[in-house]
């Protein structure tokens, strides 16, 4: 018997909706048979089969949800004894971080494997000693007699909202700690811990919603994207102290080679928009300056270079923000570049985004130019230190040589990370950007 579980699939992501399922209890299944797809936050997920039987369980009905380590369904696979569940989808490469001892478990407790979308999650019915990782005052934690009752799940979620675990009062059966516990003394206060150069933690209580009239108002639960973004966003907010520069640029000679160039692609079926050569010359000045290729580890007070230039690029979706990537951005052509940056907006749009398209972002782009709005301040991607607002380009009269002549502008704001980048770095960053886009002959002499 194959007991398949979903598994926790990275950026976030603890939970899903089942959306359809193609199989029913009774139904003979092969490996790689698409089971199920699964709505998470940011994509629609097909679930394949990792081996071949007869469906006896289904772990969830169409429009339910599955949290990670729950099952997906259970397979007479004629094994015999519930078998432990291999991976299905390598685990996307992250950042290697230093390996932290486990706290204690009981023994004699019986541990479950179960895998999903991506790699192998380690379910089990253990109640594990509360962990003093992260804690100031270690001492403090371990003096405590008293165990916190929790699954593997809520203690993950517990460290992704940083939630003392100690300081939760348990609704489940024998004080056990649940998600809603978890979720909701993360809505009430919010505690952040750092290294010694980093301030104290203080609480942020969270105003109660004010009373309304009973008529004239109505309430609609937002969607999981913008439960997604809700958090993305307190997450920028509460930890980055961000400062918005802008300018504005010349651009008529790149508006001029566009339109000599945009014919002759859109008759290959290829569109070319500004995007590609502002994303190329975003690449060519981190080249310049690495720093805002970087990410800022604020609690082992390290920068974290990357090798590897991923362009995060915005898309407008009817749910709210999604931001995929282009791989390896300042190794493609401006043409390769239309091309993926156009399958990936439209992929995000139709929800069929692939999750690798989402992870490892190192820099991002947003476009509010598309709606008509100059400038603004958009908000960095944790843990990304800079964003690269685009505003629309306008006509505008210029002095020139003496003289007042109309020229096409660019507006952009950069917003920039300010525990790591100053601004006369960021000032650098965005004339480097200027100079690249008001000579666009600079981008193809100079590519490498």
């Amino acid at each position: 018997m194959y007991d398949f579980k979903f598994t926790d699939i990275g950026e976030g992501l603890h939970e899903g909706q089942i959306l359809k399922w193609f199989f029913k209890v009774g139904d003979r299944v092969k490996d790689g048979d698409v089971l199920c797809v699964v709505e998470t936050d940011k994509v629609n997920a097909e679930l394949p089969s990792p081996v071949n039987g007869i469906i006896v369980k289904l772990g969830a009905e169409v429009g339910q949800t599955i949290h990670v380590g729950e099952t997906v369904v259970l397979i007479d696979d004629s094994v015999g004894a519930t078998s432990a569940a291999k991976p299905v989808v390598a685990t996307p490469q992250a950042e290697e971080k230093p390996k932290v001892a486990q706290p204690e478990v009981k023994k004699e407790a019986a541990e479950e494997k179960g895998a999903a979308v991506v790699g192998e999650v380690v379910v089990s019915n253990d109640v594990i000693a509360s962990s003093d990782e992260g804690f100031e005052n270690n001492d403090a934690v371990q003096a405590t007699s008293a165990k916190v009752l929790a699954t593997p799940v809520a203690r993950k979620m517990a460290a992704d909202l940083r939630v003392d675990l100690t300081k939760v009062k348990g609704t489940g059966e024998s004080g056990r700690v649940m998600k809603a516990d978890i979720q909701k003394a993360a809505s009430v206060t919010v505690t952040t811990t750092s290294s010694s150069s980093v301030a104290s933690a203080s609480a942020l209580v969270a105003p109660s919603m004010p009373a309304l009239p009973k008529e004239g108002v109505r309430r609609v639960k937002i969607t999981k994207l913008r439960q997604a973004i809700v958090k993305a966003m307190n997450t920028a907010n509460m930890l980055i102290p961000a400062t918005t520069l802008m300018d504005e640029i010349d651009v008529s000679k790149l508006v001029e080679f566009r339109k000599s160039q945009k014919d002759k692609l859109a008759e290959k079926g290829i569109k070319l928009t500004f995007l590609p050569f502002i994303v190329k010359a975003v690449t060519m000045a981190i080249k310049e300056y690495p720093i805002f290729n970087a990410s800022f580890d604020h609690e082992s007070e390290e920068i974290v270079f990357k090798d590897f230039i991923n362009i995060g690029i915005a898309v407008d979706t009817p749910d709210g923000l999604i931001v995929p990537n282009v791989k390896n951005a300042d190794s493609k052509s401006i043409v390769t570049l239309a091309q993926e940056i156009e399958a990936l907006g439209a992929a995000t749009r139709n929800r069929t985004v692939k999750l690798e398209d989402l992870q490892n972002g190192t820099f991002s782009i947003t476009n509010y130019g598309t709606t008509g709005i100059k400038l603004g301040t958009p908000v960095i991607k944790h843990p990304e230190l800079a964003i690269l607002g685009i505003g629309s380009i306008y006509k505008k009269p210029v002095v020139e040589n003496d003289q007042i002549v109309i020229r096409e502008v660019l507006p952009l704001s950069l917003s920039i990370d300010h525990r790591v980048i100053d601004g006369a770095d960021g000032g650098r960053f965005l004339s480097k950007v200027k100079e690249l886009l008001a000579d666009p002959m600079q981008i193809f002499l100079f590519l490498s």
